[in-house]
């Protein structure tokens, strides 16, 4: 039996940040595959899971989530298939059937902790906070190093304000997600909310040593950076932001900011011009306007006299 979100008055779908972002393992905590296996046209449900597999590999995920779904139908005990079922939905951002896939795994296996984990992070993600941190606790009980399950836990309680003890899921997280850049960006960013600036740059700073191409947390730097006057260094980390990510309007809206305070106006009206533009073409106006309005600044500020 699937799902069924409203059934948990589950809010309209919002899109968050990294909920599942960490790397969710495929087969490695499959259950015992059954020794009567179905078969359908010469093919068991496990031969359709591998199938599946290997399209996913292939970039193929269309066809991987044909394959999930014959495996599913052939045997619903067969967790793996539903598992899988879920991530598959879930890179093409079907969020309802990716949730209903993971339920119906924890129903075919009580002590499938990822397919837990993932379900508590598509109702973090349809913003069902109280049912997310439920399945989440339960992913964590069933295992206590699960490290995406903590980071998920995590987000709901960033989500609720609840930033010392979102910190405290982050750090377990990093402990068993090493590889992992997002627990230390939100971490951070917990930091942020708390006034803890060094901690928070601390964790930023980690977050840019694990993936160098992080352009959110190289903004976030150079906005401490900015608030201590610190303005070079601010500079440099919007810099990075930018060639993390050219299409990241922030960046060049923090660097703006930086060079009207350093009087370097031209350049100013070069990156608040792309600032606009870009938070245009994302559908940002309110913020396209803010950049305008600096850039109009800037332009009349480097045509006076100094």
């Amino acid at each position: 039996m699937g799902l069924s979100l409203s059934k948990y008055r589950m809010a309209g779908l919002v899109s968050l940040i990294l909920v599942v972002s960490i790397p969710s393992p495929s087969l490695s905590l499959s259950p015992p595959v059954p020794s009567k296996l179905a078969q359908s046209h010469g093919k068991t449900a496990i031969d359709w899971l591998n199938q599946g597999l290997q399209a996913i590999q292939a970039g193929r995920v269309q066809d991987a989530i044909a394959a999930f779904k014959k495996a599913a139908q052939l045997d619903p005990t067969l967790a793996p298939a539903h598992y899988n079922l879920g991530l598959a939905f879930r890179q093409t951002g079907q969020l309802q059937p990716s949730a209903d896939a993971f339920y119906r795994a924890t129903q075919a296996d009580p002590k499938f902790a990822p397919a837990f984990a993932n379900l508590g992070g598509a109702l973090l993600e349809g913003n069902n906070l109280q049912l997310a941190n439920d399945y989440l606790r339960r992913a964590l009980e069933l295992d206590p190093k699960l490290g995406f399950a903590h980071y998920n836990l995590g987000l709901v309680r960033e989500q609720q304000r609840d930033c010392e003890r979102a910190i405290a899921s982050f750090k377990k997280a990093i402990e068993y997600s090493k590889n992992a850049p997002e627990p230390p960006y939100h971490m951070g960013m917990c930091y942020l909310q708390e006034g803890k600036l060094e901690q928070a740059k601390d964790a930023f700073r980690q977050a840019v040593k694990i993936n160098l191409k992080y352009p959110e947390a190289y903004y976030n730097l150079g906005s401490i950076w900015f608030q201590q006057r610190k303005f070079q260094e601010s500079l440099e980390a919007f810099r990075k932001s930018a060639e993390a990510n050219s299409n990241y309007p922030n960046a060049y809206y923090g660097a703006g900011l930086v060079f009207m305070q350093l009087q370097k106006y031209g350049d100013a009206v070069q990156v608040f011009k792309f600032a606009r533009d870009l938070y245009n073409a994302q559908g940002n106006p309110q913020w396209a306007k803010n950049a305008e309005q600096l850039l109009q600044q800037a332009q009349n500020l480097n045509y006076q006299p100094r």
